[in-house]
This record gives C-alpha cells, structure tokens and sequence, in this order.
C-alpha cells in the first residue's frame, strides 16, 4: 500500500472535484434515470449533421440502431444539415425514459458548376468534428481527410472553421480556394 500525504493529495481531490462540477454543469451527469430522454435518427443521406437546439451532435448515421442522443425531456429542434440538399429543421417533444426517432430524406440540391477547387481536412480530435465554410455547415472531418474525397466549392475566399463535436475550442482558418487546386486544412 502506497503512503500519501494530505498536501499530495490536495491537487488529486481538487481535480476530481473540478470534473465532477463540470460535468453536473454541463448536464454529462443525470440524477435520476427517468429525468432523460432520447433522440435516434434515421436520415438519407446519413452524413448530415445533426444539430439539436442549434449544437452540432455528429453525423445523423451515428444516432441510427446502437445510438441514441440523451436530451433533457421536452421540447427541442432537430435541425438536419448537408450542403448537398436542402435543410430539414422540425420540433419533437420526448417524454423523460422514452425515445423519439426523427425520420427523413432530405432534398437533394442541384451540384455546383464548375469550376471548382477541393478543401481537405487533416485528422483531428475525431473524425466527427464539424467543418464550416463562412459560418454554414458542409460536413465533418472524417468526409474530407482522405485520398478519395474532399469538399468541392467554387473558387473563392472562405474562412474555414472546425468545430469538436466534444465541445472545446475550434480551429478558424482563412484559405484561398483555386479552381482544379487542393487546399488542405490542418
């Protein structure tokens, strides 16, 4: 058995005692089990973004079969993001221990004409993170760091921010985007 002092362990107790009131805080802890509530998506395309009372929770496949999102129960706004169709946004009402499961194909929009540059993204804290072009939202990192796909715009200006889906601090760069170039975005 190992001795430890009290001044030792002052830093240790400080320290849990800081996550655990951050953690209350932001509502990771739950009281009781029936003061939650959950949200399951079954989207077309499964790539879109999920955003409930405007934070961004993952792609939409991640709250399919073996996922579902804890929510606080009553009233919130499930928005649908993919900046190859158009915007879904509805309002549902769950009930504390039951699930509700916001269903929907999204419209797709017509692509974009040419001439167009690509946007790549190198990892980061996870493949879920979001990737915003101008302040909208155009998928998550895992959509643009690899050698087959990459974020197709036209040419331009954009400031581009990465967001933790975790929460924390994002990352915002301004790039010039040029017709048939690569941009990559550490």
């Amino acid at each position: 058995m190992a001795f430890h002092s009290k001044s030792s362990m002052k830093p240790v107790c400080r320290g849990i005692c800081t996550a655990v009131v951050f953690l209350l805080a932001c509502g990771t802890l739950v009281g009781k089990p029936g003061d939650t509530a959950y949200l399951k998506t079954k989207v077309d395309p499964g790539r879109a973004g999920v955003f409930v009372d405007g934070k961004y929770m993952g792609p939409a496949a991640n709250f399919k079969i073996g996922r579902k999102y804890a929510v606080a129960p009553g009233k919130h706004e499930v928005k649908l993001v993919d900046p190859r169709y158009e915007d879904f946004t509805t309002t549902v009402d769950v009930e504390a221990g039951k699930t509700v499961v916001v269903a929907q194909t999204l419209k797709p929009l017509p692509p974009p004409k040419p001439p167009l540059g690509s946007l790549k993204t190198t990892v980061t804290a996870s493949k879920f993170d979001a990737v915003y072009l101008n302040d909208k939202y155009y998928g998550h990192t895992g959509e643009f760091n690899n050698c087959q796909q990459a974020l197709m715009v036209p040419p331009g200006q954009y400031t581009v921010r990465i967001d933790p889906a975790a929460g924390g601090s994002g990352f915002t760069k301004t790039v010039q985007i040029e017709a048939g170039k690569t941009v990559v975005v550490p």
